[in-house]
């Protein structure tokens, strides 16, 4: 078995889990929005406020975060692997890629768990 220190699961079978473990995560929160959408009634920003200061809210939307992290590492590792041969670009096009989700969820931390 070729192991790789840029995966992120130990095989192809723990990466193939992990996308669909990530996948159910972000499919259940946008039901999860669905759902207050649908019984909110009028949306004004305090019932939007309101809905996303709830420690449920802010949870579900920090592990939602952090699976779409690591569904898209994944998916672009296979992305990068596959079509990308010279191992110079692939892994600065893999460093490119792994600062930018870390900023979108360290940004996305700030924002829902901020004031």
């Amino acid at each position: 078995m070729v192991s790789n220190a840029s995966a992120l699961g130990r095989n192809g079978v723990h990466d193939w889990l992990l996308i669909r473990a990530s996948a159910i995560v972000i499919v259940l929160y946008v039901i999860y929005l669905i759902g207050f959408i649908a019984t909110a009634g009028d949306i004004t920003y305090p019932v939007w406020r309101g809905f996303f200061a709830m420690p449920l809210t802010k949870v579900f939307t920090l592990l939602t975060l952090f699976a779409i992290l690591v569904h898209a590492w994944i998916g672009m590792w296979q992305v990068l692997t596959d079509y990308i041969k010279p191992l110079a670009l692939r892994l600065i096009l893999q460093l490119a890629i792994v600062v930018a989700l870390l900023v979108y969820v360290i940004y996305g931390t700030v924002v829902v768990w901020g004031a």
